[in-house]
């Protein structure tokens, strides 16, 4: 348990980075946060299909029927899923991956507060699937903690652009990168301790997983024409399978 709170302070501090990068940065490359982008798509796709998902299925199939089923099982994978997209772009008026730049679009500081909005619950089961990957074995708790810090820096860079780009003040923006942080370790927190979150929080978050990578990330990278970017999602994936063989047993 405590394992998987450590790590998850650990990614929470990425929001935070995120967030300094756009406060003070000091002439930093747009194609820096495209290639780091297109390079967290990609190890997050792998790691969902290729990692998580497998545990979930194994999970669903044990000999002695004490996994959670399969209708369970794939219907908890759907409803991560579903909880970014209600979140981030049901709920929420304005929010993408990315530097957001218009601030003329930004009627209100509003805005601002509807984007941590939509971003707490995200980073409540980013923090869920840190403490299940724990929960199942270290190595997978430890491939999951990589693919979750790469995107918190891009996380991190979308709230905090969009709370300065709608009339915010840098402490609330700080303020508010902070709060996805101690989303992240109330999750790992929770997770062991609420029977149904260690329960079903695996394939919870493979499908909040899948939807960051899928629907969130690849998408934003699709938007920048350079090889960084695009070759950055072929390097994720090999840096995924790098990284599961350097990984012992």
């Amino acid at each position: 348990m405590l394992t998987g709170i450590v790590y998850a302070l650990l990614a929470g501090l990425g929001d935070v980075g995120g967030g300094a990068l756009v406060l003070w940065r000091s002439g930093r490359d747009r194609r820096v946060l495209g290639a780091l982008t297109g390079f967290g798509a990609g190890f997050m796709l792998a790691l969902v299909i290729v990692g998580m998902l497998p545990h979930v299925f194994e999970d669903m199939t044990t000999p002695d029927g004490s996994g959670i089923g399969f209708a369970q099982g794939v219907g908890a994978v759907l409803v991560g899923y579903l909880i970014v997209h209600l979140t981030q772009h049901t709920l929420t008026p304005h929010f993408h991956f990315g530097e957001e730049t218009h601030s003329e679009a930004m009627v209100s500081r509003g805005i601002g507060v509807w984007a941590l909005v939509g971003l707490l619950p995200h980073s409540f089961f980013d923090g869920v699937a840190i403490s299940s990957g724990f929960l199942d074995n270290k190595n997978l708790g430890l491939l999951v903690f990589a693919g979750i810090l790469l995107h918190k820096v891009p996380t991190g860079v979308s709230l905090s652009s969009i709370m300065i780009a709608s009339g915010n003040t840098r402490r609330q923006t700080i303020g508010a990168v902070g709060l996805l942080g101690i989303a992240t370790v109330i999750g790992a927190v929770v997770t062991p301790l609420i029977e149904p979150m260690a329960r079903y929080g695996l394939p919870l978050a493979a499908g909040v997983t899948l939807y960051v990578a899928a629907s969130n990330l690849i998408p934003e990278a699709q938007h920048e024409r350079n090889w960084a970017t695009q070759g950055g999602i072929f390097a994720g994936v090999i840096a995924y399978y790098l990284l599961q063989m350097a990984l012992p047993g």
